[in-house]
């Protein structure tokens, strides 16, 4: 029987609330929330680390960029209780020791470190791709997961919305090319993303997983923290509720050192604390104003948009 709890995680598509969520549930006593980890979308630490896979070829020009600063802050934290530039730079060396080892015994090691806390990791780009959550649940057999939905629309609106928001969005592969003239459209992530995540949940036993409706989360927080701490079978005394209506006291939710900054959704890092305010549902119908040709959603994205509830 292993030492620590089975891992808890959040499987979403970027720009879908995971910040905040993920900043609740985390700040359970009995829980501990991590930045972005990222460790399972490469099979070695030195993919991870390096960039490079085992041909030599560069996976993105961006890895190091997009990928590290999470697990940095993490491992800082872990093992130097706190995240400095020195921290940092041993972080990076617990990794580069690590370069002949699979990402899911260098999680399992951040795992055991946690312990007995129940380790979350919410890293969109799980998501991308069946080998990442693969990767997962043979690292973790035993492990559960939050399908995390919000809406369409809003989501879309958000990833644009976001710094360099088009140019992400083209590099997630969020491109229509259905018509005479390929359109920036990340409704094509949104169902994408959802698709794999019903995919990969459909093999496990339904009491392994729940999925929370991000805008019904956002606006009874008290109420989805509690819901969450039944499922897992965690405390959900007064105090470790109000504990949860405080993501701002996590290590993680704030800038971090020069050499690890992020690692999570600048957003949230600049502003962590819950503020009160509705998350009103938006029309499914319509035009999409980041469209050119102003089509709506597609079939496809429409159905699985009403599967979730949303009309």
């Amino acid at each position: 029987m292993s030492a620590y709890p089975p891992p808890l995680f959040i499987l979403a598509p970027p720009r879908s609330y995971t910040s905040v969520v993920c900043g609740v549930i985390g700040q359970h006593p009995e829980l501990f929330g991590m930045p972005e980890l990222n460790l399972f979308q490469a099979p070695t630490v030195d993919e991870f680390w390096t960039g490079r896979r085992a041909d030599g070829k560069l996976r993105s020009p961006f890895w190091r960029i997009m990928r590290h600063d999470g697990v940095l802050r993490a491992i800082a934290e872990l093992y130097a209780g706190e995240q400095t530039i020195d921290s940092v730079e041993m972080a990076k060396r617990w990794l580069i020791v690590r370069a002949r080892k699979s990402t899911a015994e260098a999680h399992r090691e951040i795992c055991a470190k946690a312990g007995p806390q129940i380790l979350l990791d919410k890293s969109p780009g799980y998501v991308r791709r069946a080998e990442y959550l693969r990767r997962i649940l043979v690292a973790f057999p035993e492990a559960r997961f939050i399908h995390l939905v919000r809406h369409p629309r809003g989501q879309c609106e958000s990833v644009l919305k976001a710094e360099n928001g088009r140019i992400t969005a083209f590099f997630m592969g969020a491109i229509d090319r259905s018509g005479a003239e390929p359109v920036i459209d990340p409704q094509t992530v949104w169902r994408d993303a959802h698709f794999e995540i019903l995919r990969f949940l459909s093999e496990l036993p339904r009491g392994r997983w729940m999925r929370i409706i991000g805008e019904d989360f956002m606006n009874d927080i008290s109420g989805g923290a509690r819901e969450v701490c039944h499922w897992l079978g965690v405390s959900d005394a007064p105090a470790a509720i109000e504990e949860m209506l405080h993501p701002e006291r996590s290590p993680f939710a704030c800038i971090g050192p020069a050499n690890a900054r992020l690692g999570n959704d600048p957003n949230f890092l600049n502003s962590p604390a819950l503020r009160p305010a509705r998350v009103e549902r938006a029309p499914l119908e319509g035009p999409l104003p980041w469209r050119p040709d102003q089509k709506g959603f597609s079939p496809e994205v429409l159905k699985l948009a009403r599967y979730f509830g949303y009309s």
